[in-house]
């Protein structure tokens, strides 16, 4: 859960407006790692303020730009053809800065004088841990979930993941062409840091050999055999899907098989997927799930609600206060480990 002592906290006795009244002069920024749908949630964000006549300002690179002040102004057609691009076009950057009690007050500080009234920000894990920190400290905030990992388990799927999904998906279907012409076994390492959500989907719906996760363990030996046990039903070659997170991730596994190689009996190409899967333009899930999401912050601060994440849930919109979102892994149904096994027969 994100509690005040998650980042150091300060004081602002600025942004104390509720409502819609007092509401006319907004901010949003862009978060952490981009996600596909980042822009169509900006664009919506912009069109819906600028409709109740309020003010609206982007943010550029993220907290840092924050802090240093990079406000730029955005009316509807700044944000003109943005909703099927990838990435983010207001930038997004680390900012180590934010963990302190001085970088948090520069950022309230830049909100206050520039009679911003409320700050949407969209991101994921560490970026709402951020904005956690700047609602404690005064300010109104609206986070939006967006990561393509999808490591916040309130929500049932974050911004920019199922598009990201697709990409991981394609490759892994274009990868298994050339594994089969040539009889080979190719590795796909995903992105997802701790969670294995990218690498369990991906691979369950890519039809993979084998999954290996950071939430279930397993040893070169037994993924080994898996392999080999492939090959003896028949199967000319044989597709790994690896989360970058796992403890044997692409780089250990590929060690282990080459020293190893005479014995274990196959040949191993490895294809690290990277960043790949954030660049791709949004698809419809995305576009429409970033729409919404944009649409909803605007509601929530013309209602005089804020200090909370939205993201989806069961087909719906659902918001969760920032002192009770949890933060923590997303438990994964390894049954569908077991499920893929079987289904790879």
């Amino acid at each position: 859960m994100l509690t005040p002592s998650s980042f150091s906290g300060v004081n602002c006795d600025g942004l104390t407006i509720d409502g819609t009244a007092g509401m006319t002069h907004i901010a949003v920024l862009t978060s952490g790692g981009d996600a596909p749908g980042m822009n169509a949630t900006v664009r919506a964000v912009v069109r819906m303020g600028v409709a109740r006549g309020w003010v609206v300002q982007g943010v550029r690179n993220g907290f840092a730009g924050l802090i240093e002040g990079d406000f730029i102004p955005l009316g509807p057609r700044d944000v003109g053809g943005i909703i099927a691009q990838g990435g983010t076009f207001l930038g997004t950057r680390r900012c180590e800065a934010l963990k302190t009690p001085a970088g948090q007050a520069t950022a309230l500080l830049a909100l206050r004088t520039r009679g911003i009234d409320g700050l949407i920000v969209i991101g994921g894990n560490g970026s709402q841990r951020g904005a956690a920190a700047l609602s404690h400290g005064g300010a109104k905030v609206i986070g939006l979930a967006s990561t393509i990992d999808n490591d916040l388990p309130d929500f049932e799927i974050t911004l920019g993941t199922t598009t990201a999904l697709e990409v991981a998906l394609e490759a892994i279907d274009r990868l298994r062409v050339t594994a089969s012409s040539l009889q080979r076994v190719f590795l796909v390492e995903v992105m997802g840091r701790n969670c294995g959500f990218l690498a369990l989907m991906a691979g369950v719906a890519g039809g993979a050999e084998a999954i290996v996760i950071p939430e279930s363990s397993t040893d070169p030996e037994t993924l080994g055999e898996e392999i080999r046990a492939a090959y003896r039903r028949g199967k000319s070659h044989a597709i790994v899907v690896v989360a970058e997170g796992a403890r044997l991730n692409a780089e250990h596994l590929a060690g282990y098989f080459t020293e190893h190689a005479e014995r274990l009996g196959f040949e191993l190409r490895i294809t690290k997927l990277g960043h790949t899967q954030r660049g791709a333009a949004p698809g419809l899930v995305d576009r429409m799930l970033g729409t919404r999401l944009g649409v909803a912050a605007i509601e929530h601060f013309a209602a005089g609600q804020h200090g909370k994440v939205l993201g989806i849930l069961n087909g719906q919109i659902t918001s969760v206060g920032y002192p009770a979102l949890r933060t923590d892994n997303r438990p994964l149904d390894v049954h569908l480990l077991e499920v893929a096994h079987i289904l790879a027969r």
